[in-house]
């Protein structure tokens, strides 16, 4: 789209003007082409200024949750590279599965304003109100065994906590597994799924989606989750860019999935020292059954360790835990 490029052009040469001339011959358009997209950009909130003999100088940017507006924000190798946008959906998760059993490419994001039918861990619904968070799902292709994914949610919690920390300077914790929390209250929830061919056992997809709640008020949340769920907003006291933030975290899952299919374990240390729920009681859920625990540590593959009140340990993989906070479980 020629919008989308004339914003490339703005942004790699911020702060300078860029005459119409040059950008209607590096993109082979016409000069009424170029000042139609500008006016057009101009529309839709983007500050551009423009001098006689010159050209156009981009000064400001709306907080847009757009591909437009995120996709000049970010230098990608792969995730990204396709980024599909999306005003209302059920569940990018959702979405994302179709897409790549029909043929969409690595690394494709799909971003949402909002999810009309949002979904999290155990078949719970995600709290996805339209324009206060950020909710995105990449698709990985990897030519790998399915095992080799396992710890793709380890790696994809300690994305976001980077990416939070790029755009805040603040850095969250993980309550292990997928919950990312900030004062021990969740503001992101991980939910990563995989596609594997029932004859062959092969892998076909991985999703990973994650949904942080970035503006959202006290009253924003409904009463059963209003005392356990947190946003940017309400830790920090300011707004938050959503389109940074998405940029930002992006960015850092092109990383993650570039250190993955290397083979590299950078992101366990990192983990590990984010991790709230080791040297902390838990409980371990599985269906009725509730066991008191005492969590040990993190394995290497990303499991937790738990002793449990008989002396017997565990090392678990997945499964749903709590722990023991100031206001109860979490």
């Amino acid at each position: 789209m020629l919008r989308q490029k004339i914003l490339q052009i703005l942004s790699r040469r911020a702060g300078f003007y860029v005459s119409g001339e040059e950008m209607s011959r590096e993109l082979k358009v016409t000069r009424a082409a170029v000042w139609k997209a500008v006016a057009a950009l101009r529309e839709a909130g983007y500050e551009i200024s423009s001098v006689t003999n010159r050209g156009y100088r981009l000064d400001g940017v709306p907080d847009l949750l757009s591909a437009e507006a995120i996709r000049i924000k970010y230098d990608t190798r792969t995730v990204g590279q396709d980024l599909i946008f999306l005003e209302s959906v059920d569940s990018t998760n959702t979405y994302a599965k179709s897409l790549a059993l029909s043929g969409a490419a690595d690394g494709t994001v799909i971003l949402a304003e909002e999810q009309t039918g949002g979904r999290g861990r155990m078949g719970r619904s995600f709290q996805s109100s339209k324009g206060k968070g950020v909710y995105l799902t990449a698709i990985f292709l990897p030519q790998a065994e399915p095992a080799a994914m396992l710890t793709l949610t380890a790696r994809v919690a300690v994305a976001v906590c980077d990416a939070v920390e790029d755009a805040c300077g603040v850095r969250p914790q993980i309550k292990w597994t997928n919950d990312i929390l900030m004062s021990e209250k969740k503001l992101c929830g991980i939910l990563t799924e995989m596609g594997i061919e029932g004859e062959s056992g092969r892998l076909q997809y991985v999703v990973a989606g994650m949904g942080i709640n970035v503006g959202h008020r006290r009253e924003d949340f409904d009463e059963a989750v209003r005392p356990v769920a947190t946003s940017l907003f309400l830790q920090l006291g300011k707004t938050v860019s959503r389109a940074e933030l998405a940029a930002k975290l992006i960015s850092r899952l092109d990383g993650m999935y570039a250190e993955l299919l290397a083979g590299s374990r950078d992101y366990l240390e990192r983990y590990r020292k984010d991790c709230i729920t080791v040297g902390r009681r838990v409980r371990v859920i599985r269906g009725e059954s509730v066991r008191p625990a005492f969590a040990l540590g993190i394995g290497e593959d990303a499991s937790l360790l738990v002793r449990y009140e008989d002396g017997s340990t565990e090392d678990l993989i997945a499964g749903e835990v709590t722990v023991r906070g100031s206001e109860g479980y979490i």
